[in-house]
């Protein structure tokens, strides 16, 4: 069998430590029922015998707290709430422990804002991760060696998993279920429980906020000047020139300061746009692709479907309500 040890952090959201449980229980039982023999030893540990969450509404009783036990399988990091650096601090005894399993041959797997706790572990520097999309810019803020892969569901690498946001961590579940259980549980455990199996990505939900926590004032003013006037032909040079920076220095700069290219920016800003006209007016996809400065509908739909993956068409019909009717 294997020990999945969920843990109960302080400041968890409670459902991705109930439901992590639940699941893993009932994926034994379908085991159990087809003659076969259950696959998780499942516990909850914790630093203290009892954690109470949700500003005192939900106390969780700990089948054991990390001292007592000496090694596991898989490390379950639910979602956690609160100011990130406070919620890390109160749970910092946790990541010698963390970093000690996974030294002994233990998987760990963040769900959702439990990345952050992963993070603080070291074990992710130089590797791929994924969180909430909204937490972006302060992951890669807090964690600048770890690459955060803001449009993935699930990532996976050298025992590591992580989950995008919010609900993604029922589909990083699946995946575990499948590598430890089989395809067939796996489908089983989907459809018991409504999951939509091998979501991939989460850009789709994704609403770009540029990352603006930084003290380089120029590139912040060239931030509001892009989102104020990004369908007026905007271009890397002109930025350069309005701010007085050298073409190479201002790239570097903004680079540094926003995580995306001035390029990249323009296009995201671009996009969020386009993303609200399609949402809220009956303008057709040309309309909405000129008013945000675009002019070739290739280079429209080619970005727009980079940055949710979907079609200009597509995104409309699911997200206009006069559109889909």
């Amino acid at each position: 069998m294997k020990q999945i040890s969920i843990l109960v952090p302080y400041e968890a959201v409670p459902s991705t430590i109930l439901d992590p449980r639940a699941i893993f229980t009932v994926v034994n039982q379908f085991l159990v029922n087809a003659g076969k023999e259950p696959v998780f030893d499942i516990q909850l540990v914790g630093l203290t015998e009892q954690v109470t969450l949700s500003n005192g509404v939900i106390s969780v009783n700990t089948d054991t707290i990390i001292s007592n036990l000496e090694k596991t399988d898989l490390i379950i990091i639910p979602a956690l709430s609160g100011d990130m650096k406070s919620t890390i601090d109160l749970n910092a005894d946790f990541i010698p422990w963390i970093v000690n399993q996974y030294k002994k041959g233990a998987e760990v797997a963040s769900f959702c804002l439990g990345a952050f706790l992963l993070a603080s572990t070291g074990l992710l520097n130089g590797k791929s991760c994924s969180t909430h999309w909204f937490s972006a810019n302060e992951f890669r803020s807090m964690f600048p060696e770890v690459s955060m892969t803001e449009g993935s569901i699930i990532t996976e690498i050298e025992g590591l998993y992580s989950s995008g946001g919010a609900t993604s961590y029922l589909n990083l579940m699946l995946h575990i279920i499948e590598k430890y259980a089989g395809r067939e549980i796996s489908i089983m455990a989907a459809k018991y429980f409504a999951i939509e199996i091998d979501r991939q990505s989460q850009s789709i939900f994704v609403m770009f906020n540029g990352q603006k926590k930084h003290e380089d004032e120029p590139i912040k003013q060239a931030q509001e000047f892009i989102e104020q006037n990004y369908a007026n032909g905007l271009s890397v040079d002109i930025l350069a020139d309005k701010f007085a920076i050298g073409r190479r220095h201002f790239e570097r700069r903004f680079r540094k300061a926003t995580s995306n290219s001035p390029a990249e920016y323009i296009q995201r800003v671009k996009v969020e746009a386009a993303k609200k006209q399609l949402e809220n007016t009956s303008k057709n996809i040309n309309e909405v692709m000129y008013e945000v400065g675009y002019a070739d509908v290739k280079a429209f739909r080619t970005a727009f479907k980079k940055a949710t993956g979907m079609s200009p068409m597509d995104y409309k019909h699911k997200y206009n309500r006069q559109a889909a009717a």
